[in-house]
Parts: C-alpha cells; structure tokens; sequence
C-alpha cells in the first residue's frame, strides 16, 4: 500500500477549500443514511465530505468512505471534542478535524498528526486564540446567532488574515452573503442533506443541492 503523504495531503486540502469554498457536513442518525449523503456528494463531483462524530458508527463510516472511491473523497471528521477523538479519527483515515469550540488539545493533537484543522470558536478571543494555537482555518459557530453575514464582516475588520469558515445559518438565500463578508469557506448540513432524501436514500436529490451549492460557491 502507498504511503499516504500526510503534509502534502493537508496543503491539497486546505487549497480545495480555498477554491471550493464550501464544506458538506453530514450529521445523520445511520450509517445507512452516511453511505447516501457520501454517494450524493460524490455524484455531484465534489471531493471532500465531513461526518460528525456523533454519526453513530462514525469511525467506521470514516474509515470506509476514506478507503473506498479510489482516493477521490476527502473524509474529515467533525465534532470532534477532545485528543482521544482526534487521534482516533486521524488512524481512521480522516483528512481532516473539526471541532465545534475552542480545544487546544484537538488542534495540537492534528497538528502532530500533520492533520488539518479547522478549530471551533465564536467570540474574538477564542478566534485568536485558536489561531494563535496553530488551528488551519476557523470554524465560526453558531455564526448565525450572532448575526450572521454581519458578524463576520465585523470579524475580517481586525482579523483579515484569519480563515473563517461559518457554520449554522448558512443556506440557499445567505451562503452567497457570507462568503461575500469575507469567509474562506462555509460549512452547510441540512440544506444539502435533507432529512427526508438521507430518510428515503434519494441520493439524487443529495446530488442536485450539492450541485448547487457547489456553482453558488465554488472561486
């Protein structure tokens, strides 16, 4: 089996997002529901997917989309709360982490692994402080309780050097809004992953919101 290049495979993926602009998060009930969502995205062209570690059977559902495809879905996994998780996630075949707040043990613990990371923070503080830690890009969450579009225009102000990625209220009629305020990338469940599509396995239907949201965003 080929080494995997860990250092060369996190730049590939931070330069995906930067074009791409745009992170499929997959927060689903069953594996059965993950294997949709995934086929879905992938049939729609787009190359990067991240399962939430409260996916149950997350690991394994990492672990088979990152070995499966022919190398074309970069998997990462999301939610990720502590090093144990990371790490765990890392051996798993992720090619990414997320974490929802502020975990300087997550980013440390990618970082070592030559992992990419996109650390969890909403206030100034805990955004700098993330970024100072070593964290790839930051995950702006719940971006849009605190104002959405706005909150990170305001944010780019003292921080233009600092990759936000928004998550929650990023949808069809703001997505556009966001990434005009500044944002590297945005980070969309539900309005890509429908409940009712991933509930009936209309992978179809995951295809042409994924393709949409691909020409919406995409640099």
């Amino acid at each position: 089996m080929k080494q995997v290049d860990r250092k060369t495979l996190k730049k590939d993926f931070l330069n995906l997002v930067r074009k791409k602009r745009l992170i499929p998060v997959v927060r689903v009930t069953s594996k059965e529901q993950a294997r949709c969502a995934a086929k879905g995205i992938l049939s729609a062209g787009f190359p990067l997917i991240e399962i939430t570690m409260t996916v149950p059977g997350a690991l394994e559902i990492i672990r088979e989309l990152s070995g499966g495809y022919g190398g074309e879905l970069m998997v990462g996994a999301g939610t990720v709360l502590d090093d144990e998780t990371c790490l765990q996630a890392v051996h798993a075949g992720a090619t990414f982490i997320v974490s929802p707040s502020y975990e300087a043990a997550v980013i440390e613990t990618a970082n070592a692994h030559d992992t990419a990371c996109i650390a969890g923070a909403l206030t100034p503080t805990e955004i700098l402080a993330a970024h100072r830690n070593g964290a790839d890009m930051v995950k702006v969450f719940p971006c849009g309780a605190l104002g959405g579009a706005r909150y990170i225009r305001a944010l780019k102000g003292p921080f233009p050097d600092i990759e936000l990625v928004p998550s929650s209220g990023v949808n069809r009629e703001t997505a556009a809004e966001f990434l005009d305020a500044g944002s590297t990338a945005v980070a969309i469940g539900e309005p890509i992953f429908e409940k009712h599509a991933l509930a009936t396995g209309d992978h179809q239907k995951i295809e042409s919101n994924a393709a949409y949201f691909q020409q919406l965003c995409s640099a």
